[in-house]
Parts: structure tokens; sequence; C-alpha cells
């Protein structure tokens, strides 16, 4: 999403956020800076390093962040929104505040699939794209940027309709493979057209998620070669170990893992993806809403997963739901380091874990507590209502 540039009418902000006790950057090159405060200025971090270096005049909103831990704001890599903050799959409103809560800033639509009498013929599904997307440009529920309008590929789509819908503003492509074109060659058409025009594209992966999807095995997802290799783990149902295995060798798209699929099968790709130094590839989503519901904890959750039973230390397997996305997805936040986007969350331990520092409490396996989130420099919520209590918490001072 476009960030609006101040004019002369809106005044300066200068965010400052002292007296952290860690940061995590979101690079798997470098996972830990050496700092203890940032900067942002109008919504972008403008400096970071020790306090005592940086120019910290003239700050509109000032953060003790009171020895905890700053990360990049989560990314959930693969949500199903469909009009605000509803969805009709749960008739629950107030999601993605939930999943506000729950650390995330962003989140990338896989699909707005779940919209009542969605439109599979060619008009239609372009016409209910560009509303997605031009939707969730204007609106963003309680702060949350949602990057949506991502219609799902039928048959009789020809290469102009791709053009159109870029000249439009659409960036993603929805599930491969939730709509009638199931096979490979039409996929791979399809999507290397999508790609000609700065379309990106995601495939189903595994067994049917609801009634009217279908398989899609390796065969198919090797052969459309769509950049992100959705929900490898299966949206509920994951493929054979050997399947995922030669999705991991035989391709070098993402290898996203949700928290809506198998945990084993999670866990085997995150092996496979250490074995073949490949853990760049790596990204995170929920994959919700879904018959399982919502999870607003589903992108922390899996970072404690994969660190505490995948054997990857916790700065590490946060990368793959913050640098990993933002790289994959072409996005201006995900990292600490200037010029990208202030979106940070803060975190710490929870109270009584076994781990004794954030890193050590999430490897351990246990939820850390959200004590604030910040989207575009401005502070969008405090005490997280759903994790657990923080041991040390950031104020606005």
């Amino acid at each position: 999403m476009a960030h609006e540039e101040p004019t002369k009418s809106t005044p300066t902000t200068k965010l400052l956020i002292r007296n952290i006790g860690l940061i995590l950057s979101g690079d798997l090159a470098h996972p830990i800076l050496d700092a203890d405060a940032v900067v942002a200025i109008n919504g972008k971090i403008s400096a970071l390093g020790k306090e005592k270096d940086l120019d910290t005049t003239a700050a509109t909103t000032t953060i003790d962040a009171n020895g905890s831990t700053l990360a990049p704001g989560l990314i959930d890599s693969h949500v199903h929104p469909v009009a605000g903050d509803w969805t009709p799959r749960q008739n629950q409103t107030g999601w993605i505040d939930s999943c506000l809560h729950g650390g995330v800033t962003t989140m990338i639509s896989a699909g707005e699939v779940h919209t009542p009498g969605r439109p599979r013929d060619v008009v239609g599904l372009k016409a209910m794209a560009i509303t997605a997307q031009r939707s969730f440009a204007a609106l963003r529920p309680s702060g949350v940027k949602v990057h949506g309008g991502a219609p799902v590929i039928e048959h009789g789509m020809i290469e102009e309709d791709f053009k159109s819908l870029a000249d439009a503003g659409v960036r993603l492509l929805g599930e491969v493979g939730l709509g009638s074109v199931k096979d490979g060659e039409t996929a791979r058409q399809m999507v290397a057209w999508a790609r000609k025009y700065g379309i990106q594209s995601t495939i189903h992966t595994g067994g049917p998620s609801i009634p009217g999807s279908s398989l899609i095995d390796k065969d198919i997802v090797l052969a459309a070669d769509a950049d992100v290799i959705g929900h490898i783990n299966g949206g509920h149902t994951a493929l054979p170990d050997d399947q995922i295995t030669a999705l991991c060798e035989q391709s070098q798209r993402g290898l996203e893992i949700v928290h809506n699929g198998n945990e084993r099968a999670a866990l085997l790709t995150l092996r496979l993806a250490k074995e073949l130094k490949n853990l760049d590839r790596v990204i995170l989503g929920t994959d919700a809403p879904a018959g399982s519901g919502v999870q607003p904890l589903g992108i922390i959750r899996l970072i404690a997963m994969l660190s505490s039973l995948g054997d990857v230390p916790a700065e590490i397997a946060f990368c793959f739901a913050t640098g990993n996305t933002a790289k994959l997805r072409k996005l201006d936040c995900g990292i600490i380091e200037t010029g990208r986007a202030a979106d940070f969350v803060f975190l710490d331990y929870a109270q009584h874990s076994a781990g004794k520092t954030l890193l050590e409490s999430v490897r351990l396996g246990d939820l850390p507590g959200i004590g604030m989130t910040i989207i575009d420099g401005v502070v969008r919520s405090e005490r997280s209502r759903n994790t657990p209590p923080a041991t040390k918490l950031p104020k606005v001072i």
C-alpha cells in the first residue's frame, strides 16, 4: 500500500522508541541488532542505534520500551478476507483486530474466496478483485495493512485479462486451484501472464480444503510454477512426505507454512529447508478464516512451534514471519532498517514462563506476551487482550 507523504498542511511526526532491551531485525543475515533506540519520521524508520548517538530531539511521540523486545510487525502471508473486518466463513466481526493483538500488522490475501455467491465468470471475478483491492486500500481495519484483491483464475481468462487487472492495481492472484483451473499446463500459462504484468501468484497445495475444492499434488504445483507454494503443509490435508520433499528440492519458490495445516508436515518442510540451506524460502500464514476458525495468535504460535520443535533459534523463526515474507512479497515492512515502514511489535517473555528471556521462552515453546503494536509510526494497540501477560511492558511517555 502506498504511504501518504506529508504535505505542507500535514505536520511532521517523529517517533522515538528508547530503552529497548533487544531488537529483532527480521533479517536472516543479521537477526539481532546492536541497538537500543529507533527513530521514525512520518511513518518511516529514519535512524536506529544507541540512543546517545541519535538525534532524539523534537519527538512528537516517545515510547519507553522498558527493556522489552522490539520486532518488526508480523506478516500473515495467507488470509481469506471478504469485507472489512467481517468474515462470513465464521460470521465473525473484529477478526483482523484480534490478529493485531497477536502482533500481525500486515496481511496478504490468498483470495476473497468466501464471498457469498463469489462470481466465477471472467467479468465478475475481475470486478470482485478490483473492488476488494480498492476496498482494502481505502480501509485499514484497526490500522492493519490488508493487501487484498486476489482473483481466483478460471478457464476462459486470456492475457489481456491479467494486463487489465494489473492496470487496475491488482497485484495478487488467489490460490491457483480453487477455481476451475486445476491442470498444470493451463495454470502455468496464466501464472506466467500474471508474472509478466507484476501480479504475484500462490498455489493451493494438498487435499481439498472445503467441499468443491480439489487435490493439488506436487506435479501440478511444479508445473504451475507459482511464486509461492501455498500451505505446503496442507490446508488442511498435507501431501505425502515424498511429494513435500520433491517440492522443496525441485522448486526454488516460497515455502509457505500455515497454522491451519499439518504440523508434522510443517516440521518436515522446515527440516528440508535447513538441509537445503533454503531457510530464506520459508514464510508463514494462518490460512484463516477457515473451517477451524480465526486464530488471532496463529503466527506467533507457528513461530514458537517451529523454534521449539524444529530446532531453530527463536530470532531466526521470527524472520519467517517478517523479513522473509517482506522480501518475497516485495513489501516495505518486515525488517527494522532505515527507509522501511515503522511497523513494530513489542514483546517479552510471558509471566512465569520457564524461559527467562524472550528468546529462551519461545525456544521452549511458550508464547510471548505482546505489549504494543505500531503501524506506520502510530500506536495501534497496547497490552494484548489475547496473549499471556508480558513480564515487561512498553509505555507511551
